[in-house]
């Protein structure tokens, strides 16, 4: 099977990507690149994996702990890899990431829009 060398993304200026567009090259990216997706079960602890790997970077930037000698801080990143997985996970569940974060919004709204202006530990 021959494989693209390189995949041309349309989104990957200064343009804003929609979530939509995120699953279209995430998925375009491991039909080439990838083969498949890992397994459903892989993914849930590569997203593990991801997420600690964030922790660790937020506990150096925002704790007390420090950085180790040669070790960069790389918030970023580690968002955009917890990100990566999380977009894999819903391709390949088949999961529309602009439909449940809508329904999220509108979930939170309901059952939160005063709930916070309300909290005294907030004020």
């Amino acid at each position: 099977m021959e494989r693209k060398k390189n995949i041309q993304y349309k989104h990957m200026s200064d343009k804003v990507i929609t979530l939509t567009e995120m699953q279209g090259q995430a998925d375009e990216w491991i039909r080439t690149y990838g083969v498949r997706y890992f397994n459903e079960l892989t993914n849930m602890a590569i997203l593990t994996e991801e997420v600690g790997e964030l922790a660790r970077v937020m506990a150096r930037t925002y704790g007390e702990q420090s950085f180790k000698e040669g070790e960069e801080p790389n918030l970023a990143e580690e968002m955009a890899d917890v990100l990566w997985v999380l977009v894999c996970m819903a391709n390949q569940t088949g999961v529309d990431l602009t439909e449940a974060w809508r329904h999220t919004i509108e979930k939170k709204t309901k059952r939160d829009s005063m709930r916070h202006l309300q909290n005294e530990k907030l004020k």
